[in-house]
């Protein structure tokens, strides 16, 4: 009966439990329950990522306070407040690739503090290509622990943030690359240790953080790794990126990303930034810089559904060439949302992108973009 709630038609009062089911029309949604909600909460993961192979898991949420609460905390500080969240999980693909993790985030201090963090056990086989454009790749795994810590502070009562981050990485990399001579490396750029301290300031005026439909949010954040702190080599690794949403009209939502990444120094290959992009597998078009520009359109053709449109394209350069001799990476692609959640703005749903060399689905839970 689900089903007949998702396709449209209502159904009778005894198939759907009042809790998922909007009393505004009769149609599957989790408002009040999400909204209402703390304690444990099981959810699947389902992983489509090319580069990986499609995989999935479990993780176990748990939520000290429900958002209701965090509201109306909210209401009582006048600033925006969100739900303590931990969670414990694992996951694995097709290729082998497997991880167990747990993290989460905090708001304190009335709301003028968060902290987010999250430790993992990873084995991760991926394939690296060089920086120079080349269309075979080198299987290699990555086996280890990873962390990132970071804790943020309002600035006076602005939607901006100023944080502190740390992340420390001890990887065990397998890479064999005699048989291809053609994608050289260096002995810092295998190094298996990488910690490193630094600064973020961001920005976040959306009006909700699952599916936006106006405001928007970015970042400049600067990562520095340095033997001093546990770092093997010595580099540093850059990053700004907005993400703006505008409503065309009612019914119709524009949304524009920029994204530029940078890395300097005694870089590990694994550490390169690369074109992060649906329809183009992770880590494909790796190098010293990277530059994306993506666009879309969601046109809400009734109240509960919608479609998406979008389109992009990616640089990678430095040791690889110039920004001018680097070759343009497109991907566009279609897309169908459902709005599981009216009452937090939340849709899911799937894409799917076409890049330059195949195609791929996308399970989509909130915005496509991180």
């Amino acid at each position: 009966m689900a089903l007949l709630s998702l396709l449209g038609a209502s159904a009778p009062a005894w198939a759907m439990p009042e809790a998922i089911t909007d009393k505004q029309d009769g149609k599957l949604d989790l408002s009040d329950w999400l909204i209402e909600r703390k304690g444990f909460l099981p959810i699947p993961i389902v992983i489509t990522e090319p580069a990986v192979g499609n995989g999935g898991g479990v993780a176990l949420m748990f939520l000290r306070n429900s958002m209701a609460e965090s509201a109306q905390k909210a209401k009582e500080s006048g600033l925006a407040v969100s739900p303590d969240i931990w969670v414990v999980g694992a996951a694995a693909t097709e290729n082998g690739t497997k991880a167990a993790f747990a993290g989460g985030m905090k708001t304190f201090g009335d709301g003028r503090f968060k902290y987010r963090g999250a430790v993992g056990k990873t084995d991760v086989n991926l394939a690296y290509y060089g920086t120079s454009g080349n269309t075979t790749g080198i299987d290699y795994s990555l086996d280890g622990w990873m962390s990132s810590q970071q804790v943020l502070a309002r600035l006076g009562q602005s939607n901006n943030w100023l944080g502190a981050r740390w992340i420390y990485m001890n990887l065990s990399n397998k890479l064999d690359i005699r048989g291809n001579p053609s994608i050289p490396l260096q002995p810092h750029e295998v190094a298996r240790k990488a910690s490193g301290l630094g600064l973020t300031l961001e920005h976040d005026s959306r009006d909700n953080v699952f599916t936006p439909s106006k405001g928007w949010t970015g970042a400049v954040d600067a990562m520095f790794y340095d033997p001093d702190i546990g770092s093997a080599t010595r580099f540093q690794s850059y990053r700004g990126h907005a993400f703006g949403y505008w409503p065309v009209r009612k019914d119709v939502v524009l949304a524009g990303r920029v994204d530029g990444r940078a890395a300097r120094g005694q870089v590990p290959f694994y550490m390169l930034p690369f074109i992060d992009m649906r329809g183009i597998p992770a880590a494909r078009y790796q190098d010293r810089n990277t530059a994306v520009m993506e666009t879309e359109l969601r046109w809400n053709f009734t109240p509960r559904w919608a479609a998406v449109g979008f389109i992009g394209a990616g640089r990678a350069w430095g040791k690889g060439g110039s920004f001018d001799d680097a070759s343009t990476a497109v991907s566009k692609g279609v897309g169908v949302r459902y709005l599981l959640a009216r009452k937090l703005g939340l849709w899911v749903g799937l894409d799917y992108a076409r890049g330059p060399e195949s195609g791929t689905y996308y399970i989509q839970v909130g915005s496509a973009w991180r």
